[in-house]
């Protein structure tokens, strides 16, 4: 008995130690490999960096020759080969494993005051689902910006009336609009044809991330018709809908609308100016409207939020709605007794460009500033009489089609200042032609045999559908041609 105990408890030969010894790293190095290949799987970012394919708008080859030499500098985004698109039911992200600044974004986005910091979002990405339209060989030597308006009957892209998104004040048709030529014009570039838009193609681009439209209510019009194109590529329609459950109105400056199938949001917030509204109260106790152009404006923590941003301003820099510059602008603590529009404008705008340099994360983030789009008022001013009612199509010829105002020119030497690449949708032109386009009479429903006074009519906004859906074409476009750039090489 004791020569059997003692047998038991003498150690292991040396080789079946080793062997043993052996055969657990084997299985632990089995077990590790395989935890990293599920994690590997699991935290691959399946989105990505678009690449800077754009600078100023003429010419249009050169701007993506200098943004593909200048790729590898720190300021300019980039971009990976284009992965397969999925359906909407599909997502690339999992419901369950959705971006967390998604999962509860009512929550985050409903407290006014919060400033949410920009996070370290995945990057951009993009598909190959356009319809067979993404070959777009010919967009490399073309400027998108130089062209005309051809008849498409093709056109609208979605139709009159089926959009619940559109406020009465763009809904020319359904106030009593009785042409609809108007809405079968399509733009074309000189040099190419834009790509054909593809609602699930822009939403899968998007996926996760926030797309903000900054500005004035021109930029509402913008923001109204993105709905309605985007709105085309759902199934199931009710996965749309604004977070707080606001419907669009003119008095509303802050809406967020979210694509439940691709966990990404679409918002506007309203800013005139883009740089810091105010008041002051006279010696006889009268508040009067102040704007501080060395200030960026209070909404900016809202800004920082976004993914993609798209900025205007332009339209409230006239003498009418900045108290013919009497008392009116701000420097620090000092009020200007009298002062040039156009100076302020200069300045406000380098106030608004000096913030995009300072919290803009080219490499995470992706920033346009749309341009000045053209009023078409006859005999007048938007409160003098102006109009524009019987207008029934484009211009297709004279001096006004090359008319680039002042406040251009500046946005040009602005955004050439800047550090952070910015995309300039210069859509001037473009709207030059489009004196048919405007509501007109038509901003309030005329149907009813109500009188309508035709001394106050809008001949800045426009229809929708409309001129705004080829703003947001152009959007598309430029998501589009950031792909190409990745197939070929650029000489």
């Amino acid at each position: 008995m004791l020569s059997q105990l003692t047998r038991w408890q003498l150690p292991l030969p040396l080789g079946s130690k080793n062997r043993y010894t052996i055969t657990i790293l084997l299985f632990l190095s089995l077990f590790l490999f395989t935890v990293f290949l599920f994690s590997k799987r699991a935290v691959e970012p399946t989105l990505f960096l678009y690449r800077d394919l754009f600078s100023q708008p003429p010419p249009f080859s050169s701007s993506l020759t200098n943004s593909s030499s200048s790729f590898s500098s720190d300021s300019t985004l980039s971009i990976a080969p284009p992965e397969p698109a999925h359906s909407p039911t599909h997502p690339l992200v999992p419901p369950n494993s959705q971006n967390n600044s998604f999962r509860s974004i009512s929550d985050e986005l409903s407290v006014q005051d919060e400033t949410d910091p920009v996070q370290d979002n995945e990057s951009f990405g993009v598909t190959d689902d356009n319809g067979g339209d993404l070959s777009m060989e010919g967009v490399k030597e073309c400027n998108f910006y130089m062209g005309t308006w051809v008849k498409d009957e093709g056109y609208p892209i979605y139709k009159q009336g089926s959009c619940p998104y559109v406020d009465e004040a763009f809904d020319c048709q359904s106030n009593g609009r009785g042409d609809s030529d108007y809405l079968k014009w399509r733009w074309k570039p000189d040099g190419c044809d834009l790509p054909r838009f593809n609602a699930t193609d822009f939403l899968a681009r998007i996926r996760g991330k926030r797309l903000m439209l900054v500005g004035d209510s021109m930029n509402r019009n913008q923001f109204e018709s993105i709905l309605c194109l985007l709105r085309e590529g759902l199934h199931n329609k009710s996965k749309m809908y604004e977070i707080h459950g606001h419907k669009i109105t003119k008095g509303r400056g802050y809406f967020v609308f979210k694509f439940e199938d691709y966990s990404c949001t679409v918002e506007f917030v309203r800013s005139h100016f883009l740089v810091k509204e105010g008041v002051r109260v006279n010696a006889h106790g009268n508040s009067n409207p102040t704007l501080s152009i060395d200030q960026i404006d209070k909404t900016a923590k809202r800004w920082k939020r976004a993914d993609i941003l798209v900025f205007n301003t332009g339209h409230w820099w006239t003498h009418g709605k900045t108290a013919r510059g009497k008392n009116y602008y701000k420097e620090g603590d000092y009020l200007y007794p009298q002062f040039d529009s156009v100076v302020a404008y200069k300045r406000a705008l380098r106030t608004w460009a000096n913030w995009v340099d300072k919290n803009v994360n080219p490499k995470k983030q992706l920033v346009f500033y749309r341009g000045y789009s053209s009023a078409h008022f006859r005999g007048g001013d938007w409160d003098s009489g102006g109009s524009c009612n019987g207008e029934t199509g484009p211009v297709l010829s004279g001096t006004i089609l090359n008319n680039y105002p002042q406040k251009m020119k500046i946005v040009d030497e602005v955004l050439k200042e800047m550090q952070v690449p910015v995309k300039l949708l210069n859509v001037t032109r473009l709207t030059n032609f489009r004196k048919d386009g405007h509501p007109s009479i038509y901003g309030k429903n005329v149907t009813a045999g109500k009188k309508v006074s035709t001394r106050r009519q809008d001949c800045s906004h426009w229809c929708l559908p409309g001129v705004p859906d080829a703003w947001n074409e152009l959007i598309y476009a430029t998501l589009v041609s950031q792909q190409i750039g990745t197939k070929k090489k650029i000489q």
